[in-house]
């Protein structure tokens, strides 16, 4: 057998185990064992007890072995045992990249840098659709093969829209949208729809800064940090759960246009790392929180 068909039919058995539950005794050594006999090789597993919530957390990435059992055997396999610990799990082959909507407005840094970033091989993510409230970045979408759809937002058709945009979702299969500079908030009732299916990413400064110019702003209080925070979509505004932040030290010498510069690229790479980390189903709710394996 080739080297290359090798690392193809080793990719199309290997998978991610992702489970959570109630903690309790034997849940490890259980999923293990079952694994152990369907033919499966641990790369790499890790867990983690959160003793405020009471959950147990557990993240595998296994191989099967080539010839042995299938995913739907594994799953089978694995039925018993999440009914007796009562583990929500889920089986993801890493040979299926995860379908992404990006969802954009004006601003194109953040959605360059995740297209530059797919093309690198860095994200396994297949974009289903670009959407926008403008159409300013039409261009840069339908360069890269990409569809656009424009879908304008006003007070009187956002729900239109929104309803527009949930059909979308449901046609493409999309698993995850990204909202990569996109100047709209999302309704309540979308939230709860996507809830931890959504990433927004947000300028993050100490002290905080809200409304128009907020880099302005910044500079006219003199800070000493800025950054950039992405997190999970809910109905509290920039208040879900974080999965990753960046931040960048600045001083007196910064004028106003330069923190702008700089706030672009804090947003850039935490967006890009909380999709990575998402994609590659690292990242677990937690109430508000989120349990990361990296």
């Amino acid at each position: 057998m080739s080297i290359d068909k090798y690392k193809q039919e080793a990719a199309a058995a290997s998978f991610i185990l992702r489970a959570s539950c109630e903690a309790a005794r034997g849940i490890v050594a259980a999923v293990t064992s079952v694994l152990f006999e369907q033919g499966c090789y641990l790369n790499e597993m890790a867990q983690f007890d959160d003793r405020e919530s009471g959950r147990f957390f557990m993240r595998a990435h296994a191989q099967v072995q080539i010839g042995t059992s299938t995913l739907a055997d594994i799953r089978e396999a694995l039925r018993p045992v999440s009914e007796r610990f009562g583990i929500d799990w889920s089986i993801h082959s890493t040979a299926q990249p995860v379908k992404v909507l990006i969802m954009v407005s004006k601003f194109d840094h953040c959605f360059d840098d995740l297209l530059y970033r797919h093309h690198k091989g860095e994200l396994p993510m297949q974009i289903t659709a670009v959407v926008s409230n403008h159409l300013d970045l039409r261009p840069m979408a339908e360069r890269e093969g990409l569809r656009f759809i424009y879908l304008p937002v006003t007070k009187e058709n956002k729900l239109e829209q929104e309803v527009r945009l949930m059909e979308i979702i449901e046609q493409t299969g999309t698993e995850l949208v990204v909202l990569a500079r996109y100047m709209q908030i999302l309704s309540d009732s979308l939230c709860r729809e996507l809830r931890g299916r959504a990433i927004n990413i947000h300028h993050s400064f100490l002290p905080g800064f809200k409304g128009a110019k907020p880099y302005h702003q910044a500079y006219e209080r003199g800070v000493k940090l800025i950054g950039a925070t992405a997190h999970y979509v809910t109905a509290d505004l920039d208040e879900g759960p974080i999965i990753e932040q960046a931040v960048q030290v600045v001083d007196h010498s910064y004028s106003p246009e330069a923190l702008v510069a700089v706030g672009r690229d804090t947003e850039t790479i935490a967006l890009s790392r909380a999709v990575k980390l998402h994609v590659e189903h690292r990242v677990f709710l937690d109430g508000n929180k989120t349990v990361i394996f990296k």
